[in-house]
């Protein structure tokens, strides 16, 4: 009974063994030499081995890429490599399968003569300034006191400074190696002293494979898919996408499963997005909508289905061209298969549109305040824009519509516009194939007005180009058929010759602002039907051109070419109406009787001078208003002076 008492209270007594703390697969699976590294990074790792079996070491390397692609890894490394020693080698080298005396301190950061420094902490002078003092010793064991300096653009400009004469010629002793994000925020006098090199993002079938071996290495099961999921959203990122990894499987219990994958990003199913794109280029608004309403049912964020969407219709288009794009192993069977199908049946005008479309729905649905319909909403234009005609055959449908020679080509620069749903488009096409004339979205292409490119609308409609009357041949003759809705004919466009008619033209329309702007700021150069010289005042707001131009396409039914010249162009309105008053003024003063009056009053001075006009001519005299400031307070003589 003792010996058993003795055993327990031993046992109670004896420390329990902790369990190893759990390290985040990013750091467990970090590199440790240059073999590791030739995932993604083979251009580098291939100069540093050339480098190095040269004896062409640098004083000072510059890392750079984006983030999670192994800057200060590879730093690290370079350090080791730079201080590698063995029993059998003792140069530097970058064959380092056995660890030497000094690679695993350099590599847990912890060896005393390799300095790592955080450059967003220590920004100023005064931390450079220690570093320069410190150079001056040798290393106390290893070969090289490297600095390793994380953030380099972090640093202050004095800092910068004060590095480039050690950083040009350091003592044999010294090596610099700096890590940067943005390579552009860095001095090209420090660019100049360091050999850079650029880290590449890591390829997506690179990632899917890295993370095929470390779950093998861990004992782990996922499905293919998954790790492709994850791979498209660490964005060419190791340590983003084994954080991804480390979460993934924390999330599905050891397993990774591409619908706990897609659950914990958020995603959509990749096999939905194909069939959400394929409602979308049927035209089929309902099936589109409640595709949608199923995903974000099911967790979808509405930007990343848009986002999606924009993805596969990039697939789409690169496979139109590149059918070795299907080889990428990030893409599901889903995607390969679908997407050739698509790509084979689906125009480039459409994917285009689609994609621009796109583009601007996706910001559209990040900032709305009910993202889900936003999202509807860019889906609704989307599937809506699937009936619209390509460029090529509304000018076909243009051609069959005039009743003239439907073989002919249309004419060079016309791009006729898309009809849409909204049958707006009405046109009239001769048989010389030179004239066009249209109505699109309200605007009216008129003859008589110059000939100018067409364009095209907000709303997708088309501005069609007008051709001089003059030029064309009878109606008869031509076989033209007009078939413009019978309304009244539009007010004509006074041509623009100054920039007092383009002064009038915004009184017309009531643009008071417009107005005041292009009287007090803009210096004609030239102006022609269509295009718009000018120059501008220092003063003048930056928005000016590209609202005068908008407005005068508005306005005149044409389009313009409004630019800015370096030639001084004419004085703007503002400056011509004070020369001519300076100039009234200086007239009137010159006139005896006005001298006169302003002689017998002292403190009296002219306000306003202004011409008297005649039924017959105009009279010499000016009329001259004074104000009378003299003490006397006497009332001016004369019906010619007020006061």
């Amino acid at each position: 009974m003792n010996d058993i008492t003795t055993t327990s209270s031993e046992t109670a007594s004896a420390p329990a063994e902790k369990p190893a703390a759990y390290r985040v697969l990013a750091r467990k699976y970090r590199p440790k030499d240059f073999s590791d590294l030739m995932v993604g990074q083979e251009p580098m790792v291939r100069t540093l081995t050339n480098a190095f079996e040269t004896g062409r070491i640098a004083q000072a390397y510059m890392l750079t890429g984006v983030r999670g692609v192994g800057k200060t890894t590879t730093a690290r490394i370079l350090a080791r490599a730079l201080n590698y020693k063995t029993d059998e080698i003792d140069t530097p080298t970058i064959d380092l399968r056995t660890p030497g005396e000094h690679c695993q301190a350099i590599m847990e950061g912890r060896h005393v003569d390799v300095i790592e420094m955080d450059a967003a902490s220590h920004t100023g002078i005064d931390d450079i300034r220690e570093i320069i003092e410190q150079v001056r010793y040798r290393p106390v064991s290893a070969r090289y006191k490297v600095y390793i300096i994380d953030e380099v653009h972090m640093l202050s400009t004095q800092a910068f400074n004060g590095l480039l004469k050690t950083l040009e010629e350091p003592p044999e002793h010294v090596k610099f190696i700096f890590a940067t994000t943005e390579i552009r925020k860095v001095p090209i006098t420090v660019l100049s002293r360091c050999q850079r090199f650029d880290l590449r993002r890591i390829a997506a079938t690179d990632l899917v494979g890295l993370f095929s071996t470390i779950l093998g290495k861990e004992g782990i099961t996922a499905q293919a898919e998954a790790l492709a999921m994850i791979a498209r959203a660490a964005e060419g990122s190791a340590r983003d996408g084994l954080s991804l990894l480390d979460q993934a499987i924390a999330h599905g219990g050891g397993i990774v499963e591409a619908d706990a994958v897609r659950s914990m990003l958020g995603l959509a199913d990749r096999a939905r997005i194909v069939d959400l794109f394929g409602h979308i280029v049927r035209g089929d608004v309902k099936a589109a909508l409640e595709e949608f309403a199923w995903q974000y049912e099911a967790g979808a964020s509405p930007a990343v289905v848009l986002t999606d969407l924009a993805d596969f219709t990039h697939l789409v288009t690169k496979l139109k061209f590149s059918a070795e794009a299907a080889n990428d192993q990030s893409l599901s069977e889903v995607e390969r298969v679908r997407g050739a199908e698509f790509s084979a049946a689906v125009a480039v005008s459409t994917l285009s549109r689609i994609w621009q479309m796109l583009l601007k729905g996706i910001p559209e649905t990040e900032n709305a305040a009910r993202p889900a319909g936003a999202a509807e909403m860019v889906l609704i234009r989307l599937t809506h824009a699937a009936h619209l005609p390509s460029p090529e055959d509304a000018a076909r449908r243009l051609l069959e519509m005039s009743g003239g020679d439907a073989a002919r080509p249309a004419p060079r620069g016309a791009a006729p516009g898309n009809g849409g749903g909204n049958g707006s488009t009405a046109s009239a096409v001769s048989s010389q194939g030179g004239h066009l004339q249209g109505q699109s979205g309200g605007v009216m292409a008129r003859a008589g007005e110059p000939v100018m490119p067409s364009r095209m609308t907000a709303n997708g409609a088309a501005m069609l180009r007008a051709v001089p009357e003059a030029e064309l041949p009878p109606a008869e003759e031509r076989g033209q058929v007009d078939i413009r809705p019978e309304t009244a004919p539009a007010e004509p466009v006074v041509p623009l010759r100054s920039v007092a008619d383009i002064v009038d033209l915004c009184q017309k329309n009531r643009d008071i602002l417009l107005k005041t702007l292009v009287r007090n700021f803009v210096r004609l150069v030239r102006i022609e039907p269509g295009r718009l010289e000018m120059n501008t005042a220092d003063d003048a707001p930056k928005t000016l051109v590209t609202d005068l131009q908008r407005k005068l396409e508005e306005w005149t039914g044409i389009r313009w070419m409004v630019t800015v010249s370096r030639e001084q162009g004419q004085p703007t309105m503002v400056e011509t109406e004070a020369a001519a008053k300076e100039q009234r003024f200086n007239d009137a003063r010159q006139d005896p009787d006005v001298a006169a009056i302003l002689a017998r009053f002292p403190g009296a001075k002219m306000v306003d001078v202004r011409i008297k006009v005649s039924e017959v001519e105009l009279d010499e005299t000016p009329e001259v208003a004074a104000v009378a400031e003299s003490e006397e307070g006497d009332i001016l003589p004369g019906d010619d002076i007020e006061h």
